[in-house]
């Protein structure tokens, strides 16, 4: 009887290839005998252009409020998409990704709404809109927000103050430079900036990328040149132009 001894080995390999695949699936379902309960979690919440609401004890307190949090419970127990559900449960968690490790961590990821605006209408309600639109509850103050007032509806600050707000934050002159929006009765636009003893009028929300950088070029060409106390409000309604009213406060010495 003649042994094919190619054919033997190809058959002795498959069988240690799978024999090897087999104890590696093993090894991945059964929990390591050391990580029996939870010895770490680590909770990464990612960073935006402004600061947001959420920390690592703003979340502990979400999960341990639903009796969820993991530290030291049995891994068994652990169930990663019930935390994932809890987390989204708040305004403030825009997405969660959870999962164990076998060495007993349990890895939060969270995308956090980011604010982009703080609404302080005519009426008295305060609150926030984030990037996508979306209201959040006044949780704390948070730094280098512009500031919504006037006639303002949560329908406008959503579909209006949003877009306009994005486009300001995502450029970090005009980030740094408005400070304020208000808002008209009749839904038109002003903004206070941070440097210049002036108001900017934009008019009707539209077209205001177009409009920020004829304020732009003005800036650049006209105020370095004239003085940024020179006027006191500057219209930028209408296409291809700027209208300017002089500052005539006297200047006082002491």
């Amino acid at each position: 009887m003649t042994i094919n001894w190619k054919k033997s080995m190809i058959v002795v390999c498959d069988i240690v290839i799978a024999t090897y695949i087999l104890l590696a699936v093993t090894a991945f379902n059964k929990p390591d005998a050391k990580a029996v309960s939870c010895n770490e979690v680590k909770i990464d919440i990612k960073e935006g252009r402004v600061d947001g609401f959420l920390n690592a004890n703003e979340v502990k307190k979400i999960l341990s409020k639903d009796k969820i949090y993991p530290l030291s419970k049995p891994m068994s127990t652990i169930n990663p998409r019930q935390i994932e559900e809890s987390l989204e449960k708040s305004p403030f968690v825009e997405n969660a990704e959870c999962h164990k490790t076998l060495s007993g961590h349990v890895c939060i990821n969270i995308q956090q709404r980011i604010p982009v605006i703080r609404v302080m209408n005519a009426n008295g309600e305060s609150y926030y809109i984030d990037t996508h639109g979306n209201i959040m509850p006044e949780a704390r103050y948070v730094n280098d927000l512009i500031i919504a007032t006037g006639s303002i509806s949560k329908k406008y600050a959503q579909n209006v103050l949003t877009r306009v707000s994005n486009h300001i934050m995502a450029d970090n002159f005009w980030k740094n430079q408005v400070v304020q929006i208000n808002i008209l009765d009749d839904g038109t636009m002003e903004l206070v900036p941070r440097v210049g003893d002036h108001i900017v009028y934009l008019g009707v929300p539209s077209h205001v990328d177009k409009k920020l950088e004829r304020l732009r070029k003005f800036y650049l060409y006209g105020l370095n040149k004239a003085g940024w106390n020179k006027y006191n409000y500057i219209n930028l309604e209408f296409d291809n132009q700027i209208i300017c009213k002089r500052n005539h406060r006297k200047r006082t010495n002491n």
